[in-house]
């Protein structure tokens, strides 16, 4: 089912079908495998355009297993500079400095056009689900959860809408001027997601630029992005001509042009915190440029000595190890009191030992392939830099690996001197440092160049409140005895450093992709008669009582 490594690079020692790598279920009807999926058309200004360029391959982590090659998925436009600009004129058209029809649309046309969106979505969620778990090997229960958590946070997002629509109609005086206060979008709205989350972290972004009224260039994920192909429709139905241009294809390929013209007005991008600045420096106008990032995370957990070693240990193997550990808010180095130091490692590396290996539809996997080229090499070249330096493995199934899987490794005896302790692993590692005295993960948190989350599992209150203090400066959330995680939606999400650039939560992202513009007059009579007009004959969009009920 995984791709294997050569012979001569086989560290297995207990036989994958022994841990539940095995054949294609039967039950899995017509996708044995997925029949292949090639996408030959783009979005751009309201159309399916017919693509007669070169395409790229798009593989799954799964492997056909009398083969061992990767399965053939499908392929995808391989869209270039030239389209990529074509798309950004295409929203740019759309936009039109503010007048075009999406920015002057009133809250409840464009919720309309979300619900719109939403239906024709659910309609397609058997197809999503199955290239979530075709593409990257998401296991099927967090893939589902995946979709029904993204039009979850749609239609929040959408109420969200309607309560500022409703509060923007007040009237402020202050001062005798009287001023009407109303958030407009601010452009041509570049969204770029990350695989992991291909479809809730994107429309997570996605959809706040459209409902405030941006016009958007989409860059789909590197992985995870034939879900895409189900929703073209969706989108083309759903929006005005323009609003919605799609880009497939290589980043560099697509978007490098477009960031070079200074026309990109937000840009929103989830990826690493080199990438982010290669985008940034490409615009000419850095100082018009609003940015949206998510980025890269080193969260520690810290287990103080009078820790629940249960709830620690369970919360630290569903942090660390969920999806593979491939996601930013993961736990990716655990810091333990000595004192408790060899209990926990014991319980974790039990914990570890009894998660599931499989394909992601297999009943409760908890880890499965890995989707990115090159990513088996680059964790193994982590363990091996780790154990040259003293480090150990401590969980019997620990750092065996084909070409696409990795199994979960337990690390113990992580010093400085190691790559895991620094770099951000992304992968099923969990690193263990003892520490003796609290200042030690503190001055780690303090001088690490991330700044996402932490996780803190004790009781001494004098403990925690300490660590609050010092750390409240450093991350962007701190969990008191439970995983790091972005949810729920309803919070910020957010970093310091170089994790992350503004915040998201259904209300913060809202206002992350608008600005806040208004009417000011003197309060005179004769002003206020004005007014009146002109909110009586509705002869502007802008300055208006009308609101979504």
């Amino acid at each position: 089912m995984f791709c294997h490594q050569s012979a001569k690079r086989n560290y297995l020692h207990v036989s994958i079908k022994n841990r539940s790598m095995k054949q294609i279920p039967s039950g899995f009807g017509d996708r044995k495998p997925i029949s292949p999926l090639h996408l030959k058309h783009i979005l751009r200004q309201g159309e399916l355009i017919p693509w007669d360029g070169p395409s790229l391959d798009v593989e799954s982590p799964l492997c056909d297993p009398e083969t061992g090659k990767r399965y053939l998925l499908g392929s995808l436009p391989r869209m270039d500079a030239k389209a990529g600009m074509q798309a950004l004129e295409s929203a740019e058209r759309a936009f039109q400095q503010g007048q075009g029809e999406w920015p002057s649309a009133s809250t409840a046309q464009r919720v309309a056009a979300a619900e719109t969106f939403i239906k024709a979505m659910l309609a397609v969620r058997t197809e999503v689900v199955d290239l979530l778990m075709w593409e990257i090997g998401k296991p099927q229960a967090d893939a589902a959860k995946e979709f029904d958590r993204t039009v979850d946070y749609l239609r929040d997002t959408i109420q969200n809408v309607k309560e500022m629509d409703r509060n923007a109609v007040r009237f402020g005086e202050d001062s005798g001027f009287v001023a009407q206060v109303r958030r407009v979008p601010l452009g041509v709205a570049l969204i770029m997601g990350p695989y992991n989350y291909p479809l809730n972290e994107t429309f997570t972004t996605l959809f706040p630029a459209l409902l405030m009224g941006n016009t958007v260039v989409f860059k789909p994920a590197k992985y995870g992005v034939l879900l895409i192909a189900p929703l073209l429709e969706a989108f083309r139905d759903s929006f005005p001509p323009g609003v919605v241009n799609i880009l497939f294809g290589k980043g560099r390929e697509t978007v490098s042009d477009i960031m070079a013209s200074g026309r990109i007005s937000v840009l929103s991008f989830i990826g690493t915190s080199k990438g982010a600045n290669e985008l940034k420096k490409l615009h000419p106008n850095s100082h018009r440029l609003r940015a949206i990032l998510g980025l890269d995370a080193k969260n520690p957990g810290i287990t103080l000595p009078d820790a629940d070693l249960d709830l620690a240990v369970s919360q630290t193997v569903s942090g660390a190890l969920s999806f593979n550990g491939q996601r930013c808010t993961a736990l990716k180095i655990q810091w333990v009191h000595r004192s408790l130091h060899d209990e926990f490692v014991n319980r974790l590396v039990a914990s570890v030992e009894q998660l599931k290996w499989g394909a992601p539809w297999d009943s409760e996997v908890k880890i499965t392939a890995l989707p990115e080229h090159g990513k088996v090499e680059f964790l193994q070249a982590m363990v091996d830099d780790a154990l040259a330096h003293g480090a150990q493995v401590a969980n019997p199934s620990g750092a065996k690996h084909s070409a696409t899987f990795y199994s979960p490794t337990v690390l113990v005896g992580v010093t400085p001197a190691m790559r895991i302790y620094h770099e951000e692993q992304f992968g099923p590692l969990v690193p263990v440092v003892a520490y003796d005295e609290l200042d030690e993960p503190m001055k780690y948190i303090m001088h690490s160049s991330f700044g996402q989350q932490m996780s803190i599992f004790g009781r001494d209150p004098q403990a925690i409140g300490r660590l609050v203090d010092a750390c409240a400066h450093q991350v962007g959330r701190i969990n008191l005895n439970s995983q790091a995680q972005r949810g729920p939606d309803a919070f910020p999400f957010t970093g310091r450093k170089d994790s992350a650039e503004g915040t998201l939560s259904v209300h913060d992202a809202l206002r992350a992709f608008s600005i806040r513009s208004m009417v000011a007059f003197p309060a005179t009579v004769e002003n206020k008669e004005l007014v009146s007009a002109v909110l009586r004959e509705r002869s502007s969009n802008f300055l208006s009582t009308d609101f979504y009920l």
